[in-house]
């Protein structure tokens, strides 16, 4: 009895409103009025503008752009960041620092002079060649500007930063799976691949796919500063229209819509894998607080009706 009495406190605890919240959340149910009120009646947001231009050509190409260089460029944050993480964890004296010395590198510089760095790549080497290593002979070579175009330094630039990223997430999930599960799949006679592939690396998901999602949805965003090298990505075509129509907030909005839709389709897709993934979470029968709560008012109930 004791314990239902601990149990009924804490529920009334829990209901218990603090008179702050309802102030709160009054002024925040204002403040959110204000800013509709002021997105329905201010002329200068140009809501007939963007109806117009939301899926323009131009627009709907840079759009395309855009999900081409997320798709390109976390495929190669993935499988990259994966072998750094590899050789991070490895004891190998050779590839461990050198993995540390480029995660250390590409997180501690910003994206924005990496993408202008890999654009002017011609600048530092006129010529790029294949050939044997410390002034051996040379087999092919061409001019850098003909091979490093905007769209391949946007993609260097964006893949190998995401590597540095990915890697360390992917090295953090890793570790979070106890060495116990190495040493027992060990001990049964478990390859070391197959106990990676079907013991290590399901269990190090539930904490790999959170921030990758995150990842994603970053990359999303981040491909808008091609648009500094005159890449046509979805920033740069509306910018390329506002530039000619001088209706700057208008087209601004366009671009915004259009990356909040593919951030929200993306936040609902990562929803549904984080939940595939975080079923082993809760144990076989768990059940949630609302319900242990319930079952102890009817329990006390049926306790008074016998008493």
């Amino acid at each position: 009895m004791t314990d239902t009495s601990q149990q009924l406190d804490i529920s009334n605890a829990y209901k218990k409103k603090h008179p702050w919240q309802i102030v709160g959340a009054v002024v925040a149910l204002i403040l959110a009025g204000q800013v509709v009120y002021l997105l329905f009646t201010t002329p200068n947001f140009g809501w007939n503008v963007v109806a117009t231009y939301l899926f323009e050509k131009s627009i709907m190409r840079g759009l395309g752009m855009t999900l081409l260089l997320t798709v390109i460029a976390m495929m190669i944050g993935i499988i990259l960041g994966v072998i750094l993480a590899l050789c991070r964890m490895s004891d190998n004296p050779v590839l461990k620092p050198l993995a540390a010395f480029y995660i250390w590198f590409f997180r501690g510089t910003p994206t924005l002079i990496q993408l202008i760095f890999f654009y002017n790549l011609s600048a530092l080497f006129p010529v790029l060649a294949i050939g044997v290593p410390f002034g051996g002979p040379t087999f092919a070579e061409a001019p850098t500007n003909r091979i490093v175009t905007g769209f391949l330094a946007a993609i260097l630039c964006l893949g190998l930063n995401e590597a540095a990223l990915m890697a360390e997430i992917i090295r953090g999930g890793l570790m979070s799976v106890k060495r116990g599960q190495r040493e027992a799949a060990a001990a049964i006679g478990m390859a070391p691949f197959h106990a990676f592939r079907r013991i290590v690396l399901p269990q190090a998901m539930r904490f790999i796919i959170p921030p990758t999602g995150n990842q994603v949805i970053s990359m999303v965003k981040s491909t808008a500063l091609v648009s500094v090298i005159a890449l046509a990505d979805l920033l740069y075509s509306a910018q390329a229209i506002y530039n000619r129509t001088f209706e700057t907030i208008p087209l601004l909005i366009v671009a915004c819509i259009w990356y909040l839709l593919v951030t929200s389709i993306l936040n609902v897709g990562q929803h549904f894998i984080e939940r595939h993934y975080g079923k082993s979470d809760q144990p076989a029968g768990s059940t949630s607080y609302r319900t242990r709560l319930a079952r102890v008012f009817t329990k006390q109930k049926e306790a008074t009706e016998r008493g």
